[in-house]
């Protein structure tokens, strides 16, 4: 079976637009391949984070994950800092790594831009990346277009450090498979329903309450005509809340406008909100169970002790093709 590897950055909060478009997807890839799934704490640190926001954030979202479908018993799931061979890993692709390679990175541009006083960090952790790819041998590496270069990058140090040092990794490829349909802000339908968004008005958070994810639909920007068809353009609002409505109940959006023939917007959106916190509500209910149980421990448990095992048989085996073992490297 092919292997397969996701990292989930605990920063932010996540949506209703990253369970629609991703985490859904991943539950379906599940049963394909074997599948990883780490925390990247170590990268959420190119930038400062509140110690204990991003400590409660990492076990939040493994447990939301869980929440939303993914298996524990169908993947290896870990936190990226309790093993501790990624890192010395990175560092001997780093010493394979060119500072070009390294400073052309989309978003070490645009961030070292806003920052003059960028860390160090926020230069090589395009390495630590690639090392989290690497270290498991995995095939291929689910990713959007923005973040294809980063796998592009760990196939070339791959390769480069096989032509140096004899065959050691698997070349990964991105996987760049149909994404789910993307939710927009609901109060402005023209911006990617993001984690980051400082508005939280416009954005429904797995973790909000029930009322809350309610009060904003039926506040969500829609239009004057009064008329619930699928318009990106000119009706952006009711056409995102048709994907909503679409995505969460599998019923066809052109089936959806029939139904909601000559009615009220007033009415779409209390459909729409229902049918989301009837949605959400279910998963917070597992969410609960997970979060205050011994199990999100015991599945951690379980996949850092898979995944240091494989680093840690990875970093000798560099270590030894570079030369800098006691071992005799003549026998």
């Amino acid at each position: 079976m092919k292997r397969i590897l996701t990292g989930l950055k605990p920063t932010g909060d996540l949506t209703l637009g990253n369970y629609i478009g991703a985490i859904r997807q991943m539950v379906s890839m599940q049963d394909e391949y074997d599948s990883f799934l780490f925390v990247a704490d170590l990268h959420a640190l190119t930038i400062y984070q509140d110690r204990l926001e991003l400590n409660e954030r990492i076990r939040k979202f493994i447990a939301m994950y869980i929440a939303c479908g993914i298996d524990p018993e169908k993947n290896t799931i870990y936190i990226q800092s309790e093993n501790e061979y990624i890192p010395a890993i990175s560092y001997l692709l780093e010493c394979t790594t060119t500072y070009g390679e390294a400073s052309r990175m989309i978003q070490f541009k645009e961030k070292s831009k806003q920052n003059a006083n960028f860390s160090v960090g926020l230069l090589t952790y395009p390495v630590l990346m690639a090392a989290d790819i690497l270290y498991c041998d995995c095939d291929y590496v689910p990713v959007g277009i923005d973040q294809k270069q980063h796998v592009e990058l760990a196939r070339n140090i791959a390769e480069r450090f096989n032509s140096r040092y004899g065959e050691t990794f698997i070349l990964p490829e991105p996987l760049l498979s149909e994404t789910g349909t993307k939710i927009f802000d609901l109060k402005n339908p023209t911006k990617k329903m993001s984690k980051s968004e400082e508005n939280p008005s416009g954005v429904i958070s797995l973790f909000d309450d029930l009322t809350s994810i309610t009060n904003k639909i039926m506040k969500a920007t829609t239009d004057s005509l009064n008329q619930v068809h699928y318009d990106l353009e000119n009706q952006p609002g009711i056409s995102n809340l048709l994907n909503i409505a679409s995505s969460l109940t599998n019923i066809s959006i052109s089936e959806l406008e029939e139904q909601f023939k000559g009615k009220g917007y007033g009415e779409f959106k209390k459909f729409v909100a229902d049918i989301t916190v009837k949605h959400l509500g279910e998963i917070q209910k597992r969410y609960e169970q997970i979060i205050n149980s011994k199990m999100l421990d015991d599945v951690l448990n379980k996949g850092i002790k898979h995944s240091r095992q494989l680093a840690k048989e990875k970093y000798e085996f560099m270590k030894t093709k570079m030369g800098i073992t006691r071992n005799d490297l003549k026998i």
